[in-house]
């Protein structure tokens, strides 16, 4: 258990890695990594990207799961692993369930944009095709701080 725990903060830890350069870029410094936890593998590290592609879509997690489905040749990432510093936004959360990602664990809570514990609780709705296991506040003051030091150094 001791080997997964110390697995589990790798994979955070490169999750803040990409988030604190989405940040250096200008970027809202959100970090997400897809592991496939059979092989212990990474299959995707991204940091947001909205502003450098003009695309709101371009979230961290939407783009790791780009890369991860290509990189495992399907659209479904069943059985794999997200690892993210911010609380999915309904968006995000939606893909997620579309992916078949089977666990999720963030950093921060967003009670202001999260679509997973606060929003829409997209997992929570019945309309919702697949329920992730979700573990939420891993590193969240780490992950706070960074953002609250973004936010402060634009205004």
């Amino acid at each position: 258990m001791r080997e997964a725990h110390k697995k589990a903060g790798d994979f955070m830890g490169l999750a803040f890695e990409a988030a604190t350069a989405a940040g250096q870029r200008g970027e809202v410094p959100v970090g997400a990594v897809i592991v496939d936890p059979a092989s212990s593998g990474v299959l995707a590290v991204a940091g947001n990207e909205v502003e450098a592609r003009n695309d709101p879509t371009a979230h961290a997690e939407i783009l790791a799961i780009r890369a991860a489905t290509e990189k495992a040749g399907s659209p479904r990432l069943t059985g794999c692993d997200l690892y993210v510093t911010l609380e999915p936004c309904p968006m995000c959360a939606a893909a997620i369930s579309f992916a078949r990602l089977r666990q999720v664990v963030f950093g921060a809570y967003d009670p202001k944009g999260g679509g997973v514990d606060h929003g829409p609780r997209i997992f929570s709705q019945p309309t919702c095709h697949h329920r992730p296991e979700v573990i939420g506040g891993i590193e969240a003051e780490r992950a706070e701080v960074l953002l609250k030091e973004f936010f402060a150094a634009r205004r």
